[in-house]
């Protein structure tokens, strides 16, 4: 049992991290802190003023946890994990899990080549990234192999040198190959270098020698060969241009801006390499509402470079970030060099944020109608549906349906959603085992049983769907079904209300049974329409599964119909020979002689084939 007042005297003044559960168990909130004892105890001081969103949090506290650190450091670490893993509805959250790929030049390599990498790791090679696009550096790899004849094929040179004839770019003119040896180490190298220059911005050489081999061609009016210089040249100038030069230094950095309208919040990234604007990526926050946006873009920093590989040097922002000296000592232990946050206030520098800030407002605004459709038909349908029912707090719904054919492989199926969203990794499938025959309500009872049984179970995972109760369950179908579900949660003694979706004569959704009568539903609200999406996919879910059990009882293979031929000796038969006509022509001493098989069982192949050869000479 957890006694709140007991369990706050236990804090200790050490640094850490601490977690709220709800009454379901579910983790609601991570933070850190320098003193646990302190901060923890400040959520239940009734003298403190706390925004609403705290408070609703506050509400819903059943017990907490937490876990001491050596230092705060430490504890904003353990704090990003916490927070990635279990994505707490009380957190401000980072909506996207983007992650950018590098282009990998091994420079280790006797004769090097370009390559797409999806981690920057420290093995000596040399990264340009990290792209926000993972054709943009395919493009790139592409022209400069093209521009600076590097090989792109996957053999180890020097040692499979004349191994192999040369691959078709060496045919049409693109590669040297030096896997012939047509091309020496040094020489080779010097094209390498030349790349190197140019991936780092030095593109004016490049241009000069194309254009000249350009005019060149026009002038013995080689056209083809004309032509395929200026693609080069516009190839280069697209490159060029995405690069665009935004600074006059060649620091690496990143320009963050946030923009916010309600609940909802936009940053905006501009990556700067090496002086040069290389992409910008923008990522939509929730839960930001009455948090100050110290707060928000400190969440924003912690959440986004925990998952990148890449951290610059500088990390630009218009304002403060709250708990700024440990969030850049986490980020210069993990960069292995200083990283700064800056905050511009005026000239060339500050201009790049207004730009950012800017474009962070146009995702926001344009994206503004989208996110307000998008709250109707999820949130503000459940409104719709608690406002029908009179109940609270309803935000996972559990929906289930059974699916046989006359009582054939009879089986269940449960889907979830919260907030209105349909939430599939919870989604969970039963094969009925106790009931035989058509009995729906036996079937409802045997899975429901089975699925809040489960959620007794000790030691279950945060991952595992069956540890969360709903806040409600609807049931495809009406009184009975729903008189089922009742005496299942009334023998394990759970409490939860249980509603009917009802069907018309057309199997369409018509309205809702709760409370022993029928709720009719405007049928133009979002509320109805989400209830039919969850009918359908329930259904549908359902329906799917009864299919693949099918599908798998249908597979049916000649070789099971032979007496002592089970499945370990039926996959070696089919291992040992071709076909099924090899093995109908076996002989004794050969199957015999299969793994697994004996005297019996290879008699038993024999007896059988030639009883069937015999039977369909005489039909």
């Amino acid at each position: 049992m957890f006694h709140l007042e007991e369990e706050l005297k236990k804090l200790p003044g050490k640094p850490g991290v601490y977690l709220m559960h709800d009454a379901s168990d579910e983790i609601i909130y991570v933070g850190k802190a320098i003193s646990l004892k302190n901060r923890v105890r400040q959520y239940f001081q009734k003298s403190r003023n706390v925004t609403p969103k705290i408070q609703r949090m506050i509400e819903r506290i059943a017990w907490f946890e937490y876990i001491v650190t050596d230092s705060e450091l430490e504890a904003l670490v353990l704090e990003c994990n916490l927070i990635k893993e279990h994505s707490p509805r009380y957190n401000t959250m980072l909506k996207d899990g983007k992650s950018y790929p590098f282009l990998k030049a091994t420079i280790q390599e006797a004769y090097p080549r370009l390559l797409f990498a999806r981690q920057m790791k420290r093995d000596g090679n040399k990264y340009f990234g990290p792209f926000t696009s993972g054709r943009a550096i395919r493009d790139t790899i592409e022209l400069v192999n093209q521009l600076f004849h590097l090989r792109n094929c996957r053999k180890t040179l020097p040692r499979d040198i004349g191994k192999e004839r040369p691959c078709l770019y060496h045919q049409i003119g693109q590669c040297p190959a030096p896997c012939q040896g047509y091309i020496g180490e040094e020489e080779y190298r010097k094209n390498f270098e030349k790349a190197l220059k140019f991936l780092q911005g030095d593109t004016k050489e490049v241009l000069r020698e194309l254009t000249e081999k350009m005019e060149c061609a026009a002038k013995e009016m080689q056209f083809e060969e004309a032509a395929g210089y200026r693609d080069l040249i516009q190839s280069v100038q697209a490159v060029t241009e995405r690069q665009k030069i935004t600074s006059d230094d060649t620091e690496d950095r990143d320009i963050v801006a946030l923009a916010r309208g309600g609940d909802e919040a936009v940053v905006q990234v501009f990556f700067i390499r090496s002086g040069k604007l290389i992409g910008r990526e923008h990522y939509y926050l929730t839960g930001v509402e009455e948090e100050e946006n110290s707060s928000v873009l400190s969440a924003f920093v912690k959440q986004m470079y925990s998952g990148t590989p890449y951290i610059p040097k500088e990390i630009w922002t218009e304002e403060e970030v709250e708990d700024a000296d440990a969030i850049l000592e986490w980020l210069s232990s993990k960069r292995e060099r200083k990283v700064y946050f800056k905050h511009p206030k005026r000239g060339e520098k500050n201009r790049l944020l207004e730009l950012a800030k800017r474009n962070a407002y146009l995702v926001l605004t344009k994206d503004a109608e989208k996110l307000k459709e998008e709250h109707a038909k999820t949130i503000g349908a459940m409104e719709e549906i608690q406002s029908l029912l009179h109940l609270r707090g309803l935000e996972r719904v559990e929906s289930y349906d059974i699916s046989n054919i006359n009582g054939f492989e009879t089986v269940g199926s449960m889907v979830v959603f919260e907030n209105g969203k349909a939430k599939k990794n919870d989604y969970r499938k039963f094969r009925i085992r106790s009931v035989s025959g058509p009995d729906d309500y036996g079937a409802m009872e045997e899975m429901l049983t089975r699925r809040f049984e489960h959620s007794r179970r000790e030691g279950l995972s945060e991952l595992d769907s069956f540890r969360h109760l709903p806040d409600i369950i609807f049931m495809d179908g009406g009184k009975g079904q729903i008189h089922v579900a009742e005496q299942v949660l009334e023998q394990l003694n759970i409490t939860i209300p249980v509603c009917g979706m009802v069907k018309d004569d057309h199997h369409r959704t018509r309205g809702l049974y709760f409370h022993n009568q029928e709720i009719p539903l405007d049928t133009h609200g979002q509320g109805f329409r989400l209830i039919t999406r969850i009918q359908d996919e329930t259904h549908r879910f359902a329906i799917e599964y009864h299919r693949q059990i099918r599908s798998k009882n249908q597979v049916h293979s000649i070789l099971d119909d032979i007496p002592t031929i089970g499945e370990a000796r039926r996959k070696a038969l089919m291992r040992a020979f071709d076909s099924l006509e090899d093995i109908k022509n076996a002989d004794f001493d050969t199957l015999r002689a299969l793994p697994g098989m004996n005297d019996r069982s290879a008699h038993a192949v024999v007896h059988f084939f030639e009883e069937q050869k015999t039977k369909g000479e005489e039909e």
